[in-house]
């Protein structure tokens, strides 16, 4: 098992990479200043259960596979830019016709926590950065080696929803200001689509 020392030092390290700058929480911002806190939180919840998945192909071993085949790699990452590419799609189609003090339209839970997860899942340097990063935390003194990498991987999903949460938070309040002018909602809407394209060209162009 951890020792506490062990895992508040992971913790504080998993909150830290939490608040540097990153694809998942730039689109944790944009999905919430769109379409409000509520929406941000579940593509939130999203993202941490795409955390699990990681984990445990870390525990698994399935984590070495995209480190060491290029094409399960290359097919995982451009499954994932397509997929943003249609987000991005969608935020340049979408109309400014909110008038002063009106919400935007109620989004799908079920459809922002599948997207959250996408989001989490096609992107292999996830998978890599855990197969690097967990493995450091580990002891087999200690006991069952693929234990402790859930219980970190569980770690990692709690500061995961302590920091996007709170950028769901702003950037929902944000956002709202911003929706009670058209125009600040079509530059927002461009926003949204410019950054979802950067991404995907981001992850198109990544390497192992």
């Amino acid at each position: 098992m951890l020792t506490v020392d062990i895992a508040l030092s992971f913790f504080g390290i998993a909150v830290l990479l939490g608040l540097s700058p990153g694809p998942d929480n730039l689109f944790v911002l944009m999905q919430s200043a769109m379409w409000g806190r509520a929406s941000g939180m579940f593509v939130v919840l999203g993202l941490c259960t795409g955390l699990i998945g990681h984990t445990m192909a870390v525990a698994v071993g399935l984590a070495a596979l995209f480190a060491t085949s290029e094409t399960a790699f290359t097919v995982l990452k451009l499954a994932g830019a397509l997929y943003l590419v249609y987000l991005a799609w969608g935020a340049f189609r979408a109309p400014a016709t909110l008038s002063a003090g009106e919400k935007p339209p109620a989004q799908s839970r079920l459809r922002l926590y599948q997207r959250g997860i996408i989001m989490n899942l096609s992107n292999p340097k996830v998978s890599i950065f855990f197969l690097a990063f967990l493995p450091q935390f580990t002891d087999p003194a200690r006991g069952s080696v693929a234990l402790q990498t859930l219980s970190l991987g569980a770690l990692f999903m709690l500061a995961t929803l302590l920091v996007f949460g709170l950028v769901a938070w702003f950037a929902g309040a944000l956002g709202e200001r911003m929706q009670k002018s058209q125009r600040a909602q079509r530059a927002l809407n461009w926003t949204a689509g410019t950054v979802f394209l950067s991404l995907a060209l981001r992850l198109v162009f990544t390497e192992r």
